[in-house]
């Protein structure tokens, strides 16, 4: 069983940058990948990026490429996700997941997830 906390969400000026955290229970969390989704109301839920387990590949969606990065630290059972050169259109809750084998962009091979942390970015 893992337990995830976001933080670090907040209201940034188009340009600016924000980290969010991902705080992980558990002893194994290297054992985890992780990934990073949003979610805006009244559209679904998108994958964002994702970092693996003991390798580190990390892959980031399209749309967030070359400004968000993902990057975890096993010693903290913590998972980041810098967001630089933010827009409006990255305005949503960013939500934390965690599954347990493998790892894919698919939200639904995710088994934990954290409450989320709002991110507005206003032009």
């Amino acid at each position: 069983q893992v337990q995830l906390v976001e933080s670090g969400g907040g209201l940034v000026q188009a340009g600016g940058s924000l980290r969010l955290s991902c705080a992980a229970s558990g002893r194994t969390f290297s054992s985890y990948a992780m990934g990073w989704f949003r979610q805006v109301p009244g559209k679904e839920r998108e994958f964002v990026g994702l970092i693996s387990q003991s390798t580190g590949i990390t892959m980031h969606a399209d749309s967030v490429k070359g400004r968000f990065t993902i990057s975890r630290d096993n010693a903290k059972n913590t998972v980041y996700l810098q967001m630089n050169s933010l827009k409006p259109e990255d305005t949503g809750v960013y939500y934390c997941a965690a599954r347990s084998s493998g790892w894919d962009t698919i939200m639904a091979h995710y088994n934990y997830w954290g409450q989320g942390t709002q991110v507005t970015v206003s032009s």
